[in-house]
C-alpha cells in the first residue's frame, strides 16, 4: 500500500515536471517562429546570417548552462532550481517587446534561453522519485516535453496573425508577453505543489562531481545527443523558413508542417525508452543512426532544374538551307524534323522528369556541309522535391531522432546514479550545442551555396561520423572482452 502511494506521488511529480518542461521547451524555440515572422513582415530587416544567430542564441544559453544547473539540482533539489528558473526567465520575455535592434533582441534572447536548462533539472529531479525499474519509462515520458516545440510552431503563427490584425506593426509584442505569463504561472504552481527531493550523496564537492566527466561514455553519449537532440531543436526552428522559401507556404501552413516534424519526435520519446529497455540502447542507436544517414541523404537532394546537351540534328548532305521553322529545317529538297521546346512543365512530380528538344542554329540560304549541326539538342531534367514526399521524410527523421533521444538517456541513472544531474547536464549541454550551432551552420551553408537543402548535407556527414564511431567502439569492446560479456556491452 505504501509503495502504491509513493508511486502515485511520483506520478504527480512527473506530471508537474513534464508540464513545466513542455512550457520551457515551447519558450526555448520561440524565436524560430517570431524572428521568421518579423523578417517576413519587414518589421526588422535582418540578414540570413543574423536570423541564424537569433535562432541559435537562446539554444546556446540553454546549452552551456545545463551543466551548472544540473550540479545545482543535485546539490539543492529540483523544486527550488526549477521554480527559480521559471520565474527568472519570464522577465526577459516581458522585456522583449521593447527590443528595437538586433543587439537588444539578441541579449534578451540569450537571457530567456535559460529555459533550455530545464531538461538538466528535470532529468535529475524526475529520476530521483522512481525506482530503477521505472526510470526508463519515467524519463521517456518526461522527455515528451520536447513536444513543446510543436506547440510553438503550431499555435504561435496563428497567434501572431491574430494579434496583428488591428496593429500589424506592434501586434507581435503580445506573443512574448503571453509566453512570459505562462512561465510565471507554472513557476508559482511549482512553488505551491512541488515536493523537494535531492540525492542522498549530494554533499559531494563540485570538483568531485565533475570527475565523472572524465568517462568516455559521457562524451560518446554527448556526440549522439548532439545529433538526435541538437539537430531536432535546430530544425524545429529552421523548417518554417525552409517551407516558406522553397515551397511558398504561408506562415501558418509552414508552422503546421514544422509541427508535424516536432510533435511526433517529442511524443515518441517514451516509446524510444520502451524500445531501449526491450532491445538495448546499442541496437536502438544502430537503427537510429543508420536511418538518419539514409533519410538525410534523400533530403539533401535539392529542388532543381538541370539543362545539358541533348541529341542534336545534323545535315545528311551538303547543300543550301531553303526553309527554317521551329519544327523543320530543309536542306535543298530534304527535310530534317526538329523537336520543338515543350510549352509547359509539369510540376509536383515525385520522381525526376526529363524533356528534350532542339534549337535551330542555322539560317535560311546558309550553305551547310554534310554532318554539320543544324539544331543543337537540349535536355532538361526537373526534380520538384515534391513537398509531400519531403514532409514525410522530415517526419520520419524526426521520429528516428525522438527514439534516439530516449536511447541516449536510458542508462544515465543506471551508470551514474549519484551524478544524474551532472552527467545529464553535460550530455544535454553537448546536445544543446547542436541546437545552437545548427541554425548558424545552416544559414552559412545557405548563404554560401544558395541551396536550402545544404543543411541536410551537414546532417548526413555527422550521422555517418556517429555511426562509424559507435561501430568501431563496439567492435573494439567485443574484441577485448569475452563473448559472455555481450550483455554488458549491450548497455554501453
Amino acid at each position: 500500500m505504501e509503495n502504491t502511494s509513493s508511486l502515485s506521488k511520483s506520478h504527480r511529480m512527473l506530471f508537474l515536471n513534464t508540464l513545466a518542461f513542455t512550457v520551457c521547451f515551447a519558450c526555448w524555440t520561440l524565436n524560430g517562429v517570431l524572428v521568421t515572422y518579423l523578417v517576413d513582415k519587414g518589421i526588422f530587416n535582418w540578414s540570413v546570417v543574423q536570423v541564424g544567430w537569433l535562432l541559435g542564441i537562446p539554444i546556446l544559453t540553454g546549452s552551456i548552462m545545463r551543466l551548472p544547473i544540473g550540479i545545482l539540482t543535485d546539490k539543492y533539489g529540483g523544486k527550488y532550481v526549477f521554480a527559480t528558473l521559471l520565474l527568472l526567465c519570464s522577465i526577459p520575455l516581458f522585456l522583449l517587446p521593447l527590443a528595437d535592434s538586433f543587439f537588444m533582441f539578441a541579449i534578451l534572447s540569450f537571457l530567456f534561453g535559460m529555459v533550455g536548462t530545464s531538461f538538466a533539472v528535470g532529468i535529475g529531479y524526475t529520476s530521483i522519485f522512481y525506482p530503477k525499474e521505472w526510470q526508463g519509462r519515467a524519463l521517456g515520458i518526461f522527455g515528451m516535453g520536447n513536444a513543446g516545440a510543436a506547440i510553438t510552431t503550431f499555435l504561435a503563427p496563428s497567434l501572431l496573425n491574430h494579434f496583428s490584425i488591428e496593429d500589424p506593426q506592434n501586434g507581435w509584442k503580445l506573443l512574448p508577453i503571453a509566453y512570459g505569463v505562462t512561465l510565471l504561472v507554472i513557476g508559482i504552481l511549482f512553488i505551491l505543489f512541488a515536493e523537494n527531493k535531492k540525492l542522498e550523496k549530494s554533499n559531494r564537492t563540485i570538483p568531485q562531481m565533475l570527475t565523472t566527466l572524465k568517462s568516455p561514455r559521457v562524451w560518446r553519449f554527448g556526440a549522439y545527443y548532439f545529433l538526435v537532440f541538437g539537430c531536432f531543436v535546430a530544425y524545429s526552428q529552421w523548417l518554417l523558413p525552409n517551407f516558406m522559401n522553397v515551397y511558398s507556404t504561408s506562415l501558418v501552413m509552414g508552422g503546421m508542417f514544422a509541427t508535424m516534424f516536432s510533435l511526433p519526435s517529442g511524443v515518441i520519446r517514451a516509446f524510444g525508452g520502451y524500445l531501449s529497455d526491450k532491445f538495448g540502447a546499442r541496437t536502438v542507436m544502430y537503427w537510429v543512426l543508420s536511418s538518419s544517414v539514409v533519410l538525410s541523404f534523400l533530403l539533401m537532394i535539392p529542388k532543381m532544374e538541370i539543362k545539358t546537351a541533348g541529341p542534336g540534328v545534323m545535315s545528311g548532305k551538303k547543300g543550301i538551307v531553303t526553309a527554317v521553322s521551329p519544327t523543320n529545317v530543309r536542306v535543298d529538297d530534304k527535310d530534317f524534323p526538329i523537336d520543338a521546346k515543350p510549352e509547359a512543365i509539369s510540376e509536383g512530380n515525385i520522381f525526376p522528369t526529363k524533356s528534350s528538344w532542339q534549337k535551330v542554329i542555322v539560317t535560311q540560304n546558309q550553305e551547310v556541309n554534310k554532318k554539320e549541326l543544324l539544331a543543337k539538342g537540349i535536355t532538361r531534367i526537373n526534380f520538384d522535391a515534391n513537398m509531400w514526399v519531403y514532409l514525410v521524410l522530415v517526419i520520419l527523421i524526426g521520429i528516428s531522432w525522438g527514439i534516439g533521444k530516449a536511447a541516449v538517456y536510458k542508462h544515465i541513472p543506471e551508470y551514474f546514479p549519484t551524478e544524474i544531474g551532472v552527467v545529464g547536464g553535460m550530455v544535454g549541454l553537448l546536445g544543446g550545442l547542436g541546437g545552437f550551432f545548427g541554425p548558424i551552420i545552416f544559414s552559412y551553408l545557405l548563404t554560401t551555396t544558395g541551396i536550402w537543402s545544404s543543411s541536410w548535407i551537414f546532417v548526413l556527414l555527422f550521422s555517418a561520423i556517429c555511426l562509424i564511431w559507435m561501430h568501431i567502439t563496439i567492435t573494439n569492446m567485443m574484441n577485448e572482452k569475452q563473448p559472455a560479456m555481450a550483455k554488458e556491452i549491450e548497455k554501453k
